[in-house]
């Protein structure tokens, strides 16, 4: 029988090359969850609309799972609702697709243990593998685009591109995590061989939040695959 895994998931491609990755690995991934905090009303981290998480969740089919929260209580929702999903999909461990950066493991193996659950991280690894990580996903076949960047690292012309071998050439010339382990940028993944369906993304707008920018869609639909 297949170990049964939630994975943590923001939408981007370090999400997406790990349900990739524990796919392969006959791991299956039966939910997907993402944390909302109630002062942002986006995805923690990302700052993505729900609405684009759900149609990645029906592409791949896989249940997404939000996570309510405040910041003030973010661990503590984060425990309970995963104690819920341990009994709901009878889950055996939680997945996180963090890198290199141990401060984030050490979070992640906490709230696991706290849930009675196991920690994985499939794409584990050290800072200076971060490169070849990149060059992984973009071997991957996903489909992605920069829909979030870190002001002080990168201007806005980054915004909108996609994680191709441009960005990989001009990203290397960056004095910066080429994954964008530090929230240098943040991705959107829209297609890829595990997707069903591929999201089409429509009408974007610059939009500030905090000290980042973010590209926000108004519009966007599924597509069949075979339209593309």
């Amino acid at each position: 029988m297949k170990k049964r895994v939630a994975l943590s998931w923001s939408g981007g491609k370090d999400g997406c090359l790990s349900l990739d990755v524990l796919t392969k690995n006959g791991i299956d991934v039966v939910c997907l969850v993402t944390t909302v905090p109630v002062e942002l009303g986006r995805t923690f981290g990302h700052g993505e609309n729900l609405e684009l998480v759900k149609l990645q969740g029906e592409c791949l089919d896989i249940p997404v799972e939000f996570i309510s929260t405040t910041f003030e209580k973010y661990t503590e929702s984060f425990i309970n609702k995963l104690t819920i999903l341990k009994d709901k999909y009878h889950l055996e461990a939680i997945a996180f697709g963090d890198l290199y950066l141990e401060g984030h493991r050490e979070w992640g193996e906490k709230m696991a243990d706290a849930a009675g659950l196991q920690a994985i991280y499939p794409l584990w690894g050290k800072q200076e593998d971060a490169l070849r990580m990149l060059d992984d996903y973009l071997q991957s076949g996903y489909k992605a685009t920069v829909i979030r960047i870190r002001e002080d690292i990168l201007d806005e012309t980054w915004l909108g591109r996609q994680l191709d071998f441009s960005f990989f050439e001009d990203v290397k010339t960056k004095e910066m995590c080429p994954m964008g382990e530090s929230g240098e940028y943040h991705s959107f993944v829209y297609d890829g061989p595990l997707f069903k369906q591929s999201i089409i993304l429509k009408n974007p707008e610059i939009i500030q939040l905090e000290t980042t920018k973010k590209l926000e869609f108004s519009q966007y639909e599924l597509q069949a695959k075979d339209c593309i």
